[in-house]
């Protein structure tokens, strides 16, 4: 908690003054997690956060705009198979307290926090002057900053993602930047490049230089340079969910979803019992976490949770019964992932699977067409 409001004082956040006739100051409280470390560079360390209570803003007094874009998570990939490809340097960072750099356009008031209240001005309030964690406008004001600085610095925005900051040089060399909220993915082959771009980067913010990239998003990233592999998995995430909804112990199966399950609208509870009974099953959380998986690292899923997830409105046991199901497939396959391997492109086909089932949807008697393109570049 000291080392937060020394942060925040550091970087200017707030100055005390009288509350102003009409304003209401919003609310804080202190926020406390344990944060994973990354094997072999950062410890597991337990952090506090002080947070604006932002759900008593008020649009158009207290914020107006608030979307802020974060980097795909195709071009994560994309980036990946490029270094795979290229055999570059990949480097990671991270912005300290990111949002806190955000420069706030509202006049925004707020409670002192509690246990650092100043002695003798208990009726003073916090004018912001930076944003703060909890704010609607943070993740867009912060950046707003960040985009601002990094076109300062000659750095080119991608037209197909706002989060990929790029810059080629005459020599051939190049060096990309990918952001999501406050970590930062740094490719390049010229280490020169990436030392240069670090510089810039802690004059401007306060960074934390992670090295080379081992974990991004619950991503985890393997790379053998000598073979020529990056391994991109999910193993600890999944191990995580699993644990979650208390299926750690279950039995592992070889499928991802059996072929007796025939999910259907007709399986849906019908009764305010059976509506009942399943309104405390957390359903519709299990299915996001799936996606979150199938979206990263895991397309083998993407069937199976486009499956169970036609029925978030009103599911029933049955369906309940397929998710726990693809938890179970997750169990034996947890270690497995995707592998971008170069010594494997060596052509410049495109390589494209398809398939349909024909009438397999039984609720609507429509056929569902996939399908998987490989680029081999």
């Amino acid at each position: 908690m000291n080392e937060e409001i020394e942060s925040l004082h550091k970087n200017g956040t707030w100055a005390l003054t009288e509350l102003p006739e009409g304003k209401r100051p919003l609310r804080c409280k202190w926020i406390y997690k344990k944060k994973d470390g990354i094997p072999g560079v950062e410890d597991p360390r337990c952090k506090a956060r002080l947070v604006v209570k932002g759900f008593n803003q008020k649009e158009g007094i207290d914020f107006n705009e608030i979307f802020s874009p974060v980097v795909r998570h195709t071009s994560i990939r994309v980036l990946l198979a490029f270094v795979a490809l290229f055999d570059l340097e990949l480097e990671q960072l991270d912005v300290k307290t990111a949002f806190l750099h955000g420069e706030l356009e509202e006049e925004i008031y707020m409670e002192q926090p509690e246990g650092f209240i100043v002695p003798d001005k208990e009726h003073l309030v916090c004018r912001l002057k930076k944003s703060l964690y909890g704010l609607k406008q943070a993740p867009r004001q912060w950046y707003m900053r960040f985009d601002s600085f990094m076109i300062g610095q000659g750095y080119c925005r991608s037209q197909f993602d706002d989060c990929i900051y790029f810059q080629k040089f005459p020599n051939e060399s190049f060096i990309y930047l990918l952001l999501y909220v406050d970590d930062m993915l740094i490719a390049s082959r010229d280490k020169s490049l990436i030392r240069k771009l670090k510089i810039q980067l802690n004059n401007e913010f306060e960074m934390k230089e992670l090295g080379a990239a081992k974990k991004i998003l619950g991503m985890e990233i393997h790379r053998d340079r000598q073979a020529g592999k990056l391994f991109l998995s999910q193993e600890k995430y999944i191990e995580r969910v699993l644990e979650r909804f208390n299926m750690n112990n279950c039995k592992p199966v070889s499928t991802p979803l059996a072929a007796h399950f025939k999910l259907s609208l007709d399986i849906c509870p019908h009764t305010e019992e059976e509506m009942e009974r399943m309104s405390h099953i957390p359903y519709a959380s299990a299915v996001g976490s799936l996606m979150y998986a199938m979206v990263c690292t895991r397309p083998d899923l993407a069937y199976d949770v486009s499956m169970v997830s036609r029925y978030m409105h009103n599911p029933g046991k049955d369906h309940w019964s397929a998710v726990k199901w693809i938890f179970r497939y997750l169990k034996g396959t947890s270690g497995i992932g995707l592998v971008f391997d170069r010594n494997k492109a060596t052509t410049d086909d495109v390589v494209g699977y398809v398939d349909s089932d024909y009438g397999g949807d039984i609720d609507r008697r429509r056929s569902l067409s996939v399908h998987c393109c490989i680029i081999y570049d």
